[in-house]
């Protein structure tokens, strides 16, 4: 119920009302606004200042008169109805229903700026989960209750990796798995995409989906990673489910985040984002994580684009500080054809190594992931040399690695996009192409586990 009602505005500047004289009214406060006509739209007060208050309209300002317009400020912020009938519910960036099927039924109202995990209630991630992708899996593990980002770039296929994720990604042992997926700033085409091969591959079930397309008011863009990170903090932990979430575009979000801090009139730092950009992410980042004496836990896979592909740029940069590893996509490996296309030499994950190997994946996996990391970085040093002096011209053993390298690229890395690899399945690849190079090179395995590991998966050349 709205606690103070104001008739007329001081001036209409874009998606922007503001206002002078305003007592009482918070910060992130939802108002009503209603147009002479009588027609109604939602927003949130975006600044609060001794001599000014600016309200920023979801829907837009047009067909408001400053004179005539009313707001009637809430008191509350913005909130969003959770319930477990949510699961296999299409929302959009204000969540509400896309999918025609009305209001969450039994839902309760929950406020979407929920606060970071207590570092001292935090229990330790652990526990693999699986995507499917071998690359992933076997080399910069996903672990329950972490945070690792993707890094891509413009017309690089994230948009394809994130849906592949969505529909294979599983914890291993658990039947209560979700994935929250939000859409953020994206093109219609691929909210279409993203709506079509989510329902195509069954994940109904198990799935969130919040879609705010380009169009939308920037405001709808701030509030989505917050919708979706407050549905899978219910479905985690008041419902005890696992909880993957899936954002894309952080980029977009940020992006946004600058155009809301410049219509407030704030000093802006470094390439004109706000100061506080860093705080504001590390805000949604550190929503992930595992609970002590709770049931569930919220994973996170942030999805960004890199503007020029610079990894120094200040999102990347300032996500990479906050988040446990990164995952790059390799503008080279994609325009070979190469799918996903995955550097492993500049990935890694910070928590993969207490979530692989016995109990966990397999006992072998450390011995694999630390080996095929050191073979292929060797690759690299062997194409180098072959393309000053000419492949015929370098020694055997780098000529083995040229041979390693190709067919790491072209049958480890690169797989379907519907085809969804189980982790033994990556790691016997793993020891096949391994055994293509000199025992002696072998540094980082022991002879038992050769011994016992070496053999080709069929398929594999």
């Amino acid at each position: 119920m709205a606690r103070t009602e104001y008739v007329g505005v001081d001036a209409i500047d874009g998606p922007f009302l503001m206002l002078g004289g305003i007592q009482g009214v918070g910060y992130d406060e939802l108002v009503e606004i209603e147009a002479p006509g009588g027609s109604r739209r939602q927003g949130k007060v975006v600044l609060v200042g001794e001599n000014a208050t600016l309200v920023q309209v979801f829907s837009g300002t047009e067909g408001l008169a400053p004179s005539d317009t009313r707001l009637r400020f809430s008191g509350i912020p913005l909130e969003i109805s959770v319930a477990p009938s949510m699961i296999g519910r299409t929302f959009d960036g204000l969540g509400r229903p896309l999918d025609g099927c009305g209001t969450v039924l039994g839902g309760e109202l929950r406020n979407v700026n929920g606060a970071p995990i207590n570092p001292m209630a935090r229990q330790y991630p652990r526990d693999f989960i699986s995507t499917g992708i071998s690359v992933v899996d076997t080399l910069m593990t996903l672990i329950r209750g972490q945070k690792l980002p993707i890094f891509s770039g413009n017309g690089l296929p994230h948009n394809r990796l994130a849906v592949q994720i969505a529909t294979q990604s599983r914890l291993v042992g658990a039947e209560n798995f979700a994935v929250v997926f939000a859409g953020i700033g994206i093109r219609h085409d691929d909210a279409a995409f993203f709506t079509t091969r989510l329902q195509e591959s069954g994940q109904g079930n198990n799935l969130v989906l919040f879609l705010n397309t380009a169009d939308d008011p920037v405001i709808e863009r701030i509030a989505t990673p917050r919708l979706a990170l407050t549905a899978a903090e219910y479905l985690a932990f008041d419902l005890g489910m696992h909880v993957l979430v899936i954002l894309t575009d952080m980029t977009s979000y940020a992006e946004a985040l600058r155009e809301l801090s410049v219509a407030r009139g704030e000093v802006p730092s470094r390439k004109g984002y706000p100061a506080y950009l860093y705080s504001d992410l590390a805000s949604m980042y550190e929503r992930a994580g595992v609970i002590r004496g709770r049931a569930g836990s919220v994973t996170q896979l942030p999805i960004l684009t890199m503007p020029n592909d610079d990894i120094t740029h200040p999102i990347p940069d300032l996500t990479g500080f906050i988040t446990e590893g990164q995952i790059v996509l390799s503008r080279e490996l994609d325009a070979r054809g190469i799918y996903p296309p995955v550097d492993p030499l500049t990935s890694l994950s910070r928590l993969m190594k207490d979530g692989i190997g016995k109990g966990f994946t397999r006992d072998d996996h450390p011995g694999v992931s630390s080996q095929l990391f050191a073979a292929y970085s060797r690759t690299q040093d062997a194409r180098s040399l072959a393309g000053v002096v000419g492949e015929d011209e370098i020694g055997d053993t780098d000529k083995k690695y040229l041979e390693f390298g190709k067919a790491f690229e072209e049958h480890f890395i690169a797989q379907g996009s519907d085809e969804n690899r189980e982790i033994g399945q990556s790691l016997d690849m793993g020891w096949y192409l391994i055994s293509m190079l000199p025992a002696a090179e072998l540094t980082r395995v022991t002879m038992e586990e050769l011994r016992t590991h070496v053999g080709g998966p069929e398929g594999t050349k």
